[in-house]
């Protein structure tokens, strides 16, 4: 089981926001993607606390889709499914078969500051496939506005990721609602965070 300490950190802050996106769809059940799950350790503890979404999560690493396993087994989430290898810049269709119109709620944390412009163009072109009429897809991280980035802990965070890897970085919630716009959804809410993280929140039309 691996471990991410700003997993433990942040996990009931975005948890309340689901809560609250979720609210008007929560009478009945749904499915939701998780791309990127990382650790295993948020869906494991959303599993808990939105007893009324089944959770797909997804991951390109073998290392955590192990993790994902382990936090399924110890916490006994039954609404959390075994998860798939996922590459989001892949075509939709690749997407561990998932048939189009199947989601009820597509949801990524911490994706699009590492991943490529493909990879985000992915996103938006498989959730516009993907997601069922007024699905949500649900974004958290850090983001660049009109092509600012504030405050300054914001940028230095965006140096070091593009040292990593040059073709990542924050990305600008301007071209990623423009994305949505090209695959039939809207930028619904911009939702603040903690530690000037945000989640945007985009509807299926």
């Amino acid at each position: 089981m691996l471990l991410s300490p700003q997993a433990e950190r942040n996990w009931e802050s975005i948890c309340l926001m689901l809560e609250d996106v979720l609210e008007e769809k929560s009478h009945k059940q749904l499915f939701a993607l998780e791309l990127g799950s990382g650790t295993g350790q948020h869906v494991a503890r959303f599993a808990h606390r939105l007893p009324f979404v089944t959770w797909q999560p997804s991951d390109i690493k073998e290392e955590c889709r192990e993790s994902i396993k382990a936090y399924i087994t110890a916490t006994h989430a039954k609404t959390v499914l075994q998860p798939v290898h996922l590459d989001a810049s892949e075509p939709w269709d690749k997407w561990a078969g998932l048939p189009c119109s199947s989601c009820d709620v597509i949801f990524a944390i911490n994706l699009l500051q590492y991943s490529s412009f493909k990879t985000a163009q992915g996103v938006f072109m498989g959730a516009g496939e993907i997601l069922k009429q007024n699905g949500f897809l649900i974004t958290y991280g850090v983001y660049a506005v009109n092509g600012i980035i504030t405050p300054s802990c914001n940028e230095h965070l965006d140096e070091e990721i593009r040292k990593i890897n040059p073709e990542w970085g924050l990305p600008d919630v301007d071209v990623l609602r423009q994305l949505a716009y090209g695959n039939g959804m809207r930028m619904e809410r911009m939702i603040e965070m903690e530690d000037f993280y945000k989640c945007l929140v985009f509807r299926k039309l």
